[in-house]
């Protein structure tokens, strides 16, 4: 169960994660990466980020080359958020693969 402050800061990472992955769009090879989801340790030291990256081919690349310039990644955040957090926490990064498991449920319920 989450804390208050756990959801705050969850939502407050998404949304600036999101934005930077928005402006860093042309280093990802034209895909384009969204942040689904954000789940932050209790003690606050460590954020899982769930990604989505359209399209859907080639996407364990792309995140392995996030996941190579997650250092710099974290500093662009820590940048965001300064005045919010004393410590930005470490990130380690995920794929979510809701969509294409969404997408397959559907195509199976076609035929």
């Amino acid at each position: 169960m989450e804390s208050t402050r756990q959801a705050k800061i969850s939502r407050l990472i998404q949304k600036d994660l999101s934005e930077i992955f928005r402006q860093q769009t042309a280093k990802t090879q034209g895909k384009i990466v969204s942040v689904t989801n954000v789940r932050v340790s209790p003690d606050l030291s460590v954020a899982r980020v769930y990604l989505s990256i359209f399209p859907s081919d080639n996407n364990e690349e792309v995140l392995e080359s996030i996941k190579a310039s997650a250092r710099t990644i974290r500093y662009e955040l820590a940048q965001k958020v300064r005045f919010q957090l004393r410590k930005c926490p470490e990130l380690a990064f995920f794929l979510d693969d809701s969509l294409d498991y969404i997408e397959n449920i559907d195509n199976l319920l076609k035929s």
